[in-house]
């Protein structure tokens, strides 16, 4: 069974290195155009998040691909951090702390997926990507809240925090131990 790949990229996609800038339904300012459609990365990615954590390998086919596992592998990282949290309020902090964080971007030292991630041309792309990276993860962190805890006892469900320990393509956006 192949893994799942980005269906919704536009033509005109404004690309920053060699990852695509996809628009958002998003609450956070960032250079994401505002998108009203049902469905954008962020849905996606949690979406196939169970199906294609899976996955060792993952052959990139367009560019948005590379949000779709940049945005995968930040949902590994929320994860880690919501098994902790005891109700949805705290998730809710916690993640709006993941998503503040300072964090590497492609082309610095620290960046797990140099490999298949090119560097930005110039420092305004740079800062273009940097933003453009957190509005995903805020947006990401938040809509995860929604689905991971369960609104009528304010409890975890074990069904999303099962998948903790599992590595999509051998990769973690954190250190080791963290």
């Amino acid at each position: 069974m192949p893994a799942y790949h980005f269906s919704l990229m536009d033509p005109d996609t404004k690309l920053v290195g060699n990852m695509a800038l996809l628009s958002l339904r998003s609450q956070f300012k960032g250079p994401a155009h505002h998108k009203t459609k049902d469905t954008d990365i962020v849905d996606e990615a949690i979406y196939y998040f169970k199906a294609n954590v899976f996955f060792k390998n993952y052959e990139i086919k367009i560019e948005a691909d590379r949000t779709l596992i940049y945005t995968t592998l930040y949902v590994s990282e929320c994860l880690k951090k919501l098994q902790k949290c005891n109700s949805r309020s705290q998730g809710e902090k916690e993640m709006y702390r993941l998503g503040i964080r300072n964090f590497p971007i492609p082309g610095e030292a620290g960046f797990p997926l140099n490999a298949i991630y090119a560097k930005p041309a110039n420092k305004q792309e740079c800062e273009v990507m940097r933003a453009y990276l957190q509005q995903l993860m805020q947006e990401t962190g938040l809509w995860l809240c929604e689905k991971v805890f369960d609104p009528q006892n304010d409890k975890h469900s074990k069904w999303w925090t099962c998948f903790v320990k599992r590595q999509f393509m051998n990769k973690s956006l954190s250190g080791p131990g963290q």
